[in-house]
Order: structure tokens, then sequence, then C-alpha cells
């Protein structure tokens, strides 16, 4: 498999790499303390066509292949892990309502977000429900030519600054993936509340928690048909949990940049740091495990543009790259001594940033029993 970038993808990957340098990175702490939303670095994304990435070329976005995706995850990762949630978010809500919306939906909602003006947040997670997104509680009721929605969803990013939700809730009867409909639910309509949460990191991501009471929507606010939810959802997230892969890697890539420009430099007992094998060792092993992962995520979205299965891969780059990256921007903290520990060296928010995607789209756990059902069929399934 001929995993070389094309000259399109690497000058993609050089335009990125310089924007998040010089657009996202300044801002990222600022972002981080104030839990600010940055709206103009939303308007500038959309301007560069990273939220339309996975949207119809007819409603302003460009459909691009999914290894385009991947290393635009990876890019913007170096200099906000933030704004990597515009690049996923907005690429599975643009393909679901670009694929099952009709098309006054479509017309209204997808080139406002495609250009970075409007956010559409993914209400899938519910409390008490987590990584068993087949069974929801929340219930879309038929009330004669639309549904009436109750229900929560929790744990949302971008909850607090979205103007409208693809929901899933559950229409028909019992428990079961069967039984989940896509509604793309505006935020603003009576019923609809929200509340922040106070998380450890990703503080601009705006994570919040939305409760519908009695919401009703019309018919043509359906996704697609009912029953429906749950399929259209998960077919997204096998190449996005690539995407989130590559964004880990991408924090961890900058942070074990700096910190060979910084052990080449410090000295310490008559010498740089970099001589020393305690630090050139680790930060070897590092390089090497980031590269391999890299690769693996590479040859899951190959494998995902040439239509052939990569759910075991995208599994296995789900559960290993945010675990790798949180072990190397710990190490790299650590070789930054008492001043990797300030927040005025960016390393403690990447940590926290990069954490919360050992938990989101899938645990670890999760993905391991993904993986293990891959390899060995159905009976290894412990559910």
């Amino acid at each position: 498999m001929d995993l070389s970038l094309t000259p399109e993808q690497e000058e993609l990957v050089r335009t990125l790499r310089a924007f998040a340098r010089k657009e996202l990175a300044p801002h990222s702490r600022d972002w981080d303390r104030s839990g600010e939303f940055p709206w103009q670095t939303w308007r500038q994304m959309g301007e560069l066509g990273l939220l339309g990435l996975r949207m119809p070329p007819a409603y302003g976005g460009q459909e691009s292949d999914y290894l385009t995706f991947g290393l635009a995850m990876e890019e913007i990762a170096r200099g906000d892990f933030g704004c990597t949630y515009g690049l996923q978010l907005a690429g599975l809500a643009g393909e679901i309502v670009g694929a099952n919306g009709t098309e006054e939906i479509k017309k209204r909602w997808l080139p406002p977000t495609a250009r970075g003006e409007e956010v559409i947040a993914l209400a899938l997670t519910e409390p008490g429900v987590g990584s068993d997104a087949a069974h929801l509680a929340c219930r879309a009721e038929r009330d004669g030519d639309g549904y009436l929605i109750t229900g929560e969803k929790s744990g949302i990013s971008l909850a607090m600054v979205a103007r409208s939700a693809v929901l899933f809730a559950r229409t028909g009867v019992g428990g079961g993936a069967r039984g989940v409909t896509a509604f793309l639910v505006p935020l603003d309509l009576p019923g609809v509340s929200r509340s922040p949460m106070r998380d450890m990191g990703s503080h601009s991501v705006g994570r919040g928690v939305l409760a519908f009471d009695h919401v009703r929507v019309p018919d043509s606010h359906r996704l697609g048909e009912e029953g429906q939810g749950f399929y259209q959802v998960m077919r997204g997230f096998d190449y996005n949990r690539v995407g989130i892969a590559l964004a880990c890697l991408g924090a961890a890539q900058i942070s074990l940049e700096e910190t060979m420009d910084y052990v080449k430099e410090r000295r310490a007992f008559g010498k740089t740091l970099a001589t020393f094998e305690g630090v050139s060792f680790k930060i070897a092993e590092a390089a090497t495990h980031i590269d391999a992962c890299r690769g693996l995520c590479y040859r899951a979205l190959c494998l995902a543009d040439r239509g052939r299965p990569h759910t075991k891969e995208s599994a296995m780059t789900k559960w290993w790259a945010p675990k790798l990256a949180v072990e190397t921007i710990h190490q790299c903290l650590l070789f930054h001594g008492h001043y990797g520990y300030t927040d005025e060296l960016p390393f403690e928010q990447r940590m926290r940033d990069v954490i919360g995607l050992e938990i989101g789209d899938g645990t670890a756990e999760v993905m391991k029993t993904i993986v293990a059902r891959e390899l060995m069929g159905r009976e290894s399934r412990p559910y």
C-alpha cells in the first residue's frame, strides 16, 4: 500500500502547519484560560475549507478524501487541540445532514457551518449510557406532522455555542440500535436548555448538557428514515476516530519537537541534556511509536478511501494514539523540569486536552472490544 502524500496534500500540510503556528498557537493558552470560543478562528478555518472537508460541494463543502481530513486534523492540533473539534464535528454533521437531510435543511444549515459562521453539535451521549449508544433513553414521539423530543444529552462538545444539533433519539419500541432516529434540532426552540460542564481541558470547546422538554420538530427535520440514526453515525465514527488519533499525534509531535530543541540547549553537569541516554533514548522511543502509530492511521484512512473495511484499524488507532500522546507529552513536561509544570509552557494544557479523547468517541476498553471482535468474531463480544 502506497502511503505517500500527493503534491496537493503536501502543500496542504505546509499551509496548515504555518496557519497553526501563526494563528492558533499564540492564542491557545488564552482560549484555555478564558474558555472563550474562538469565533474569528472558526471563520478562518472556514475560509481555508477545513470545516467543509466532508460536506457536499453543492452546500459549500469539498467532500475531500479521508486521508486529507486526517492530515488536516494532525496539523491543526499542532496549534490548538480544541480547534480540531471543529473539523471532526462539522465533518460528521456535514455527512449525516448532507446524505439524509431535506433540501431545505441542507441549504439552511450546511453553508454557514462550512463557512464557520454557525456550529452544529452532535447530540448522542446520554447520562448513564455513555459508550452503550445503542440504548438511548431520549425519545422522539409522533405528534401530528412532527415529533416531540424529550430527554437529556450529556458531555456534548460545542453544546454551549452550537446553533443546532444532530440529535439521536428513540422512535421505535424496545431497545437496541434499530429504534434510533436522527433529527436536526435548532437549539433556540422552546423547551431546549443547556448548561456548561467544567472540564479538565479543552475549555474553549464549550462542552455541556443539552436538555429537551417536549421540543417539537417537524417531519422535515428528521434525517433519513426512522430507525436509521444509529447506523448513520456509526459509519462516520470509523474514519473520525482515526482523525482523533492523528490530532492526538499532532499534539504529541509538536511537544516532542519543542523538547528536542530544548534538550540540545539545556546544560547539566557540563553537558547538554541531549547527550544523556536517559533523555535521548526516551525521545527516540517516543518518535518511533509516533511514526508507527501515524503509519497505522494513514493505512486506515487509505482503506477508507478505497471503500474497504477499516473498523479494526480505526479502533486500534483510537485506543493507542491518545494513550501514546498523553505519555509523550507527560515525558516532555518532565524534561522541562519545574518550568514544564507551570502553565507558562504548553505541555500541561496539551496533556489535559488529549486526556479527554481517551474517553470521547469510545474508551480504550470499547476500542479493544471492537478489535477483538474484528479479529475473532462475535464469539469474543462481552455483550
